[in-house]
């Protein structure tokens, strides 16, 4: 789906009344579902969606890359002293609002 050109919209009413239409209502996605990864500053942002072919989506999902690195935390801090897993988690660089969700 594309929007009418800008010019088009100026001297066409029915490209105006299209780009309208695609914008209000929205138009729709096939049905399905999608994960796609994309890199992200702290790591791996995953994006799922799922759709039944309608204008909006069934489902739609974040998994921040937070979440995942901290999974992490117990194989690094196995056999560390308590007071060392305040400095692995310093290491890790994690986001806890985007964990508690």
């Amino acid at each position: 789906v594309v929007l009418p050109d800008r010019d088009d919209m100026r001297k066409h009413m029915d490209s105006l009344i299209h780009h309208f239409l695609i914008v209000a209502e929205g138009f729709n996605v096939p049905a399905g579902e999608v994960y796609m990864p994309i890199e992200a500053s702290k790591g791996e942002l995953g994006v799922y969606m799922k759709s039944n072919g309608g204008p909006k989506p069934d489902r739609v999902h974040f998994r921040g890359p937070s979440f995942v690195n901290l999974s992490a935390l117990p194989v690094m801090s196995e056999g560390e002293m308590v007071a060392d897993v305040v400095a692995i988690i310093g290491s890790l660089d994690i986001v806890l609002g985007e964990i508690d969700r």
